[in-house]
């Protein structure tokens, strides 16, 4: 699974999830060229369809408990300038969230290559492993 489907299954099961994170996912696709090329060929034209897979979208409407999420994204990733990804979309709907809270984390130099997940994976395992520690000190 790439970063937008993590982000948009986490979204659509409130309580499912207490932790999700992404490499340079497409956050807004139905803001960006690819997520309406995609979305018009997968969804057809209708754009209040789209709004069920795109994590902004998600976002805004999600009312259930906290869920943190975590983004690494690379500065010198392509798609990242070529206003492909568009994490900052993210961040700014989660400004408006009571629940959700987005850590986006640029880091310099970095393209969108295997080389740039594995620098930044364990930050993931650790992001992730926070929340899975309280989950089970919670438990009886």
């Amino acid at each position: 699974m790439g970063g937008h489907g993590a982000l948009i299954s986490a979204l659509k099961r409130p309580g499912q999830y207490q932790s999700v994170s992404a490499f340079a996912p497409i956050c807004h696709p139905s803001a960006c060229p690819w997520g309406n090329k995609a979305f018009t060929g997968y969804l057809g034209p209708d754009k209040e369809a789209w709004k069920e897979y795109d994590a902004c979208a998600l976002l805004e409407k999600y009312s259930g408990p906290p869920l943190m999420i975590l983004v690494d994204q690379g500065s010198a990733d392509n798609f990242l300038t070529q206003k492909q990804l568009l994490p900052e979309d993210l961040v700014e709907a989660s400004q408006k969230s009571r629940s959700v809270s987005v850590v986006l984390q640029m880091q310099s130099h970095y393209d969108h290559s295997f080389y740039f997940i594995a620098s930044f994976i364990g930050s993931h395992f650790a992001h992730h492993a926070k929340y899975l520690t309280n989950y089970f000190e919670t438990k009886p």
